[in-house]
């Protein structure tokens, strides 16, 4: 007979089941808190940057080269050796630490502010000597880091700290489209556009980074990703309204698809 207090006499695997582990932190992050602000999409760029190098089994031979603007803080967070660019410049010290250590994955992290501005330069470059390197390019139409200025990727009529009455394409002229740019040189072998703005189009986003790596690893040619990311400080918006923001007015502006894709990719 049980007494008041007696547990009932229950084998372990009856009071707690056996269970899997479906999910976990990704070895290629940092254990620590984020800087960025509130509903920033840095968070999850870095986050499935992280899971495709854990999954292909990449990070102890990854090399991350990210610039000036927001996108610098990504060394703290990622658990892979990283330097630190000029602004603009993290083409070419990918492209010179890609030749010294051919054998390594090399990668850049980059912000609309950076790579289609100062760095203009250096990406078209890169792309005309087909360096094998993969670019991540988070476009969130403004100068994040530095107080929300006007970036080349802005949007018509958009409010910024430096175009105050919105951009006006008249005398500042209309954004960038990089991706777009990027894909008609022959030694551009991937370029894509994705969002962030949805568990959907996320999922699609991480698909596309790990087909950037893969060119890569094949020596397939330069490989670009581009990635609509939110800014809510800077857009004056809360975190939900910024992802309702990249929907329905970065999108008609950046639509999403694939630009180039190599065929060895498509097998």
């Amino acid at each position: 007979m049980m007494g008041e207090n007696t547990l009932p006499d229950l084998k372990i695997d009856e009071r707690l089941p056996e269970m899997t582990l479906v999910y976990g932190h990704p070895e290629s992050l940092q254990h620590r808190s984020t800087h960025y602000c509130p509903g920033c999409s840095h968070g999850t760029a870095h986050r499935v940057i992280a899971e495709v190098l854990d999954e292909m089994g990449i990070r102890e031979r990854t090399i991350m080269v990210a610039p000036v603007g927001c996108a610098v803080f990504a060394y703290e967070y990622f658990n892979v050796d990283a330097c630190v660019a000029a602004h603009g410049r993290a083409p070419a010290m990918a492209t010179g630490v890609k030749r010294v250590l051919p054998g390594h994955v090399v990668f850049t992290y980059q912000g609309d502010g950076d790579l289609a501005s100062i760095g203009g330069n250096e990406i078209i470059h890169a792309a005309v000597r087909s360096e094998p390197i993969t670019v991540i390019f988070i476009n969130n139409t403004v100068y994040g880091m530095t107080g929300g200025q006007m970036a080349p990727t802005s949007l018509p009529g958009q409010v910024t700290t430096s175009s105050p009455h919105g951009r006006n394409p008249i005398t500042q002229g209309y954004p960038i489209h990089m991706t777009e740019m990027l894909a008609m040189m022959p030694g551009v072998s991937y370029a894509v556009r994705r969002s962030l703005h949805s568990p959907a189009e996320i999922r699609k986003a991480k698909k596309a980074i790990r087909l950037a790596f893969e060119c890569q690893l094949r020596g397939l040619g330069l490989a670009v990703v581009e990635i609509l990311g939110s800014c809510p400080t800077n857009w004056r918006l809360d975190p939900v309204a910024a992802l309702a923001h990249i929907r329905d007015r970065v999108m008609p502006i950046f639509p999403l698809g694939d630009y180039k894709v190599a065929d060895e990719l498509k097998k």
